[in-house]
């Protein structure tokens, strides 16, 4: 299925983000507003039958100049953005659990990062089936023992892998409606704020799977969907089908973002941001410690390339390319310095000033790596155009348009 991104930009213009979220915007009564019936029901006090009184549409005032900006949190200097074009606003840096929760690191490690991160304004979470389940067992744990306010943070989840059994992975609706609910059993929540649809699945129609992730947001289990290593037409195409049959289209796509990965997230993802309001969460900052500096041509012990079922991780570091880009990193040292920085921060920042990225997603093994981390958000400012031409001219991968 082709789908042009050009043919959707007048139909954007003419719906506001609650439109797009939510389908058409419910009437005085409680009703669905809408030319297809919805999920709230009829209006109460009416049986469905009967003339309905019109009611004149008073036009919603435009939202004040800034509305959708990027703020700063009191206190903890975090900065918090639009999940896209949608209303719910994110930590512009969130907490990834793949590799350490439930693995790598302790329960007592992880209730420190965890603890850590919400203390310094951290209010997104990011889990999966991680772990055979223990990863969000353990992020599960340790929410249910802090007694946390469920509106204060943001949990996303994601659905594909599952089980050994042929319906317990892929994006089918029995998969993708089962697959939720387990996952917030094993987070002892009543619903998780986003839930990705994690890699497409060709063995799944498209209109198949934006009527189920309809279903888990009309059934209160998520209140987003969006998309993770989708590709852009595979994102336009449900954005389409969720526009044609009055559902609901996804409001982000979760990608691999750093100083080596760079085409998707700086050149297909920004059109899709401006046409039909599509946000990023990106995550591998530091292409899986990669660039950090602390390989340099060795493989230190402990670090993810040492642990069991990351071998591919180690290959690509001793390989050509690995080598190449470790040289590259060595590179950016200087730049680090004269901005007071690590290299990591550097690379950190430099994610963060991607156009429609609403968050980038941080791994951490430790409380000090991510308060250390969280020295990107001063480096961000310093950021300027020229010191980005610098960056630049010394990776040489720098994606252009191909129009």
């Amino acid at each position: 299925m082709q789908v042009s991104i050009a043919c959707t930009e007048q139909n954007l213009r003419s719906r506001n983000s609650e439109d797009r979220l939510c389908g058409a915007r419910p009437g005085p009564g409680g009703g669905n507003g809408g030319p297809v019936g919805g999920v709230h029901g009829n209006p109460p006090g009416g049986g469905g039958s009967g003339p309905k009184a019109r009611t004149a549409v008073v036009p919603r005032p435009p939202a004040p100049p800034g509305a959708l900006r990027e703020s700063t949190g009191r206190g903890t200097g975090m900065k918090y953005r639009n999940l896209g074009k949608s209303g719910l606003r994110v930590s512009c840096l969130g907490l990834g659990t793949w590799v350490t929760f439930g693995s790598q690191i302790s329960d007592e490690t992880a209730e420190d990062v965890l603890t850590a991160a919400y203390e310094h304004g951290i209010n997104l979470f990011d889990t999966e089936v991680y772990a055979a389940g223990k990863a969000e067992r353990t992020l599960g744990n340790i929410l249910r023992s802090k007694g946390w306010r469920r509106s204060s943070y943001v949990i996303t989840t994601k659905i594909f892998g599952g089980g050994q059994a042929e319906t317990e992975r892929g994006l089918s609706r029995k998969h993708i409606i089962e697959g939720l609910r387990e996952s917030l059993e094993r987070l002892q929540l009543g619903y998780v704020d986003i839930v990705f649809a994690n890699r497409s699945d060709p063995n799944s129609p498209m209109e198949e799977i934006v009527r189920a992730m309809t279903y888990v947001i009309n059934q209160g289990l998520a209140l987003y969907w969006g998309t993770s290593r989708w590709g852009a037409a595979e994102i336009m195409e449900a954005y389409s089908v969720a526009r044609q049959f009055n559902l609901i289209p996804p409001v982000c796509e979760q990608a691999e973002h750093h100083l080596f990965q760079r085409e998707k997230v700086e050149m297909q993802l920004p059109e899709l941001y401006h046409k039909i309001g599509v946000g990023s969460v990106t995550w591998s900052p530091l292409a899986c410690g990669l660039i950090t500096s602390k390989y340099d041509g060795r493989i230190p012990d402990p670090c993810r390339a040492t642990i069991k079922g990351y071998q591919w991780l180690k290959d690509k570091v001793q390989s050509e390319d690995g080598k190449k880009q470790q040289a590259k990193v060595m590179d950016l040292l200087p730049i680090a310095h004269q901005l007071g920085c690590t290299v990591a921060q550097l690379a950190i920042a430099w994610c963060l000033r991607s156009e429609g990225v609403s968050s980038v997603l941080l791994g951490v093994s430790s409380a000090e790596q991510l308060i250390e981390h969280l020295g990107a958000l001063q480096v961000l400012s310093q950021l300027t155009s020229q010191t980005v031409m610098e960056i630049d001219g010394l990776l040489g991968n720098k994606p252009h348009s191909k129009k």
